[in-house]
């Protein structure tokens, strides 16, 4: 193996020498070097896109979604989905750290961590795929996961559960984005509310005020009552984001013509990327979070509809994301109950 390099590029197998998330395949040996992190591995959180699809295949070739996921991992090193190209995150605790890793000296054998980077880039072994959680898109596992000097992961909270702090961080960009990017009297419109919208509609009814106006797109009837119920936005349309139409006709109502100034795209199903560009004004912006986006979709859409709206690619990473997210869920008991629901029992 070549000298251990900070981003990890020692790991990438096929083909060598490439960023981990580029190789199609990571050296996932569950063994330390002298600049990594081993961690234990109890359970993964599955990114919301990743997981459909994979639902969706277990449905069509009745490949149970653990088998898919622990044939993935067998053959890539990590837990990239090949379709979707996401992967999630993980919680365990430290089973060994290497003495020129930053962190040396400052946790120890046991503590009990999640990671903040997608498992597309993570070196993952794994030795057997519990119980898939279906509602919550978690799979209990056992395992060893590498995390490099670059790495980013955070302690467990000690005033969450783990299925939250897990679910807060799989999805903590986003709210963090919204808190940073929106402004007082603002419309925001997010598409989606599962675990990331939710976070987004709270995020952004603090960035607007109570000037500004919060919106919200969401297919299911359950779910879309479930945001009402919260109080974060002004209305709640459960409409298809996959019908550019009848999201823009709703869109143009609530705000009289005006439309958004921010679009925030959580969706986990593709064909939302034209509508979410229908519905922002032309010197406004649309932040894609959600996985399945089609990044060329929305491209050559927003060119095709003669829209100027900025289009920006959601970084999972802002600096103190983390913190960010859960001191939302701290400042709203509400929305900290709600998404305890859906992230799924303590343990």
């Amino acid at each position: 193996m070549p000298p251990p390099h900070p981003f990890g590029l020692h790991r990438s197998i096929d083909p060598p020498g490439v960023l981990p998330q580029a190789a199609r395949r990571l050296d996932a040996t569950p063994l330390a070097l002298e600049n990594e992190i081993a961690v234990s591995v109890r359970a993964l959180s599955i990114d919301s896109a990743s997981f459909r699809q994979l639902r969706e295949t277990e449905t069509a070739t009745g490949e149970a979604v653990g088998a898919q996921i622990a044939r993935i991992v067998k053959e890539r090193g990590k837990m990239q989905n090949p379709v979707t190209g996401s992967g999630g995150m993980l919680l365990g605790e430290i089973a060994e750290i290497g003495p020129r890793h930053p962190a040396a000296g400052k946790l120890s054998p046991g503590d009990r961590i999640a990671s903040l980077v997608s498992l597309t880039l993570t070196p993952l072994h794994l030795e057997t795929i519990g119980a898939v959680h279906v509602e919550t898109e978690r799979v209990e596992v056992s395992g060893t996961a590498i995390l490099f000097e670059r790495t980013l992961f955070a302690r467990l909270p000690p005033d969450f559960s783990e299925a939250v702090a897990l679910a807060a961080f799989d999805v903590a960009g986003a709210p963090a984005a919204v808190l940073r990017d929106g402004r007082p009297g603002q419309t925001v419109l997010v598409v989606g509310t599962g675990k990331a919208g939710l976070l987004c509609l709270a995020a952004a009814r603090e960035a607007v005020g109570a000037k500004g106006r919060v919106l919200a797109v969401e297919p299911s009837p359950r779910a879309a009552e479930r945001a009402r119920a919260l109080g974060f936005a002004d209305e709640v349309f459960a409409i298809d984001a996959r019908d550019p139409v009848a999201m823009l006709s709703a869109v143009e109502t609530a705000t009289s013509g005006a439309l958004a100034d921010l679009v925030v795209n959580v969706a986990n199903a593709p064909g939302t990327e034209a509508a979410s560009v229908l519905c922002a004004r032309d010197d406004g912006a649309v932040l894609y979070f959600g996985m399945a986006t089609s990044f060329s979709a929305a491209a050559l859409g927003a060119e095709g509809l003669a829209k100027p709206t900025r289009l920006w690619i959601g970084n999972g990473f802002v600096p103190g994301h983390d913190e960010t997210t859960l001191a939302l869920l701290r400042r709203h008991p509400s929305l900290s109950a709600a998404f305890a629901s859906l992230a799924g029992p303590p343990r």
